[in-house]
């Protein structure tokens, strides 16, 4: 997706391309074959949603058709694991790929553990002190939640680090309620500890393993999949988080 005269155009595929994704179910059989994909197009050619899906049918609001709307199904159905894990941006990792994706990002620490070591900052634990008892938090409840409407500073790029590095994703989207009940506005992500939704030793599934050995897995997968790749881009756009 690219700004082209002041306007946010996507850059898509026509819908007799044999690659191009014309369902969500053709999207889930495409994150599980490639392990990870990034929703928009990005410094890997071919490594995107966008890239496969057809740009008329963005935001078209037919469930059937619309790639943004797709994003909500698969994290709904819990078929791969959604969140900003790329370049703060939006993407899937699979679910046989996010262990070793957690390992490489995580380096090895569980929350807790970055904190005590002090490798966390005080907003990043302040949004995650907020899911301590397990439950999925709608994005403006766990902003007041964690104390960011009564003065603390950069709530989203917080909330971005933490999805980076593994520790949140997104569970499902939902909408406001109005007083009488009635939905209304864009739909929000509802946030959750993977562990939360996965189970603790799938997420931890790669911990035996050095996280520079699932990074050399994950960079030896991408490039199977799109070619050789100049491990400087990888770092850019898949690079996981040094502790």
């Amino acid at each position: 997706m690219q700004e082209v005269n002041g306007k946010w155009t996507i850059f898509g595929t026509t819908a007799d391309d044999p690659k191009c994704i014309h369902n969500v179910d053709e999207l889930v059989e495409r994150i599980n074959k490639v392990g990870f994909m990034p929703l928009f197009s990005n410094d890997i050619p071919g490594f995107s949603v966008e890239e496969y899906t057809i740009s008329e049918d963005w935001w078209c609001n037919d469930p059937k058709r619309d790639p943004w709307l797709w994003r909500e199904i698969v994290a709904e159905r819990q078929a791969a694991v959604y969140g900003k894990f790329f370049q703060k941006k939006m993407g899937f990792v699979s679910k046989e790929w996010f262990p070793a994706f957690a390992n490489a990002r995580r380096c090895g620490y569980d929350f807790d553990a970055r904190w005590d070591d002090e490798k966390a900052g005080y907003r990043h634990k302040k949004i995650m002190d907020a899911f301590d008892d397990g439950e999925a938090i709608i994005s403006y409840e766990l902003k007041e939640k964690a104390g960011f409407n009564s003065g603390e500073k950069n709530f989203e790029g917080t909330l971005a680090d933490l999805q980076m590095q593994t520790y949140l994703c997104a569970k499902q989207y939902r909408r406001k309620i109005n007083k009488k009940g009635e939905e209304y506005g864009w739909s929000i992500a509802v946030y959750s500890k993977p562990e939360d939704i996965f189970g603790y030793d799938y997420v931890r599934g790669c911990y035996a393993e050095e996280p520079d050995e699932s990074y050399r897995r994950i960079y030896g997968k991408i490039c199977s999949e799109f070619g050789e790749v100049d491990e400087r881009i990888f770092r850019r756009v898949v690079a996981p988080i040094k502790a």
